[in-house]
């Protein structure tokens, strides 16, 4: 009895670190945000970030170089995925109460505390996004002028974020 004890003690120590590498909870050492340079490009779709108006996003993982989104969507599609297997040391957005939607510099938050207005009139790189903000009277104040609905980060979900084209849901074209 005591050898089946000690194994499945041994057995949980081993299997903790790989459970802890599957998590998206942020390690005790964040990364702070970085800012992309004029040619840094999306990492999902090569796009300029610095060409397109509205929220950009970055991960920052506990090992490696970061990943940059040219549209808070893009960063939802990438690290909502099950797939995902780099650990994410933080993720930030932009608020976008402060940074200019045309040319957004700067102001990054992190996500997980961010507000999301979803379903707006407004638009970033790729169609309809998810507007990120700081505080949640802002966010409500864009979604009252602009349409859409108030999001917290844990809210999102995958089938929100599919990348389905921006084309498709924009309606105005």
């Amino acid at each position: 009895m005591k050898t089946i004890t000690r194994r499945c003690c041994l057995g949980m120590l081993l299997a903790t670190p790989l459970l802890a590498a599957c998590s998206h909870e942020t390690p005790p050492s964040a990364k702070a945000a970085l800012e992309p340079k004029r040619d840094t490009a999306c990492s999902l779709d090569g796009m300029s970030l610095a060409d397109y108006p509205g929220p950009k996003g970055q991960l920052q993982y506990a090992q490696g170089a970061p990943d940059f989104f040219c549209d808070t969507i893009e960063l939802f599609a990438v690290y909502l995925k099950p797939e995902q297997q780099r650990l994410v040391a933080a993720v930030y957005v932009q608020d976008m109460s402060k940074a200019n939607w045309e040319h957004p510099v700067g102001n990054w938050i992190d996500a997980r505390n961010a507000f999301y207005v979803v379903g707006s009139r407004l638009k970033g790189s790729m169609g309809p996004t998810f507007a990120s903000y700081g505080s949640e009277a802002a966010a409500r104040a864009v979604a009252a002028r602009e349409g859409g609905k108030v999001y917290r980060f844990n809210d999102i979900t995958p089938a929100m974020a599919e990348l389905d084209g921006g084309v498709l849901k924009d309606k105005s074209m």
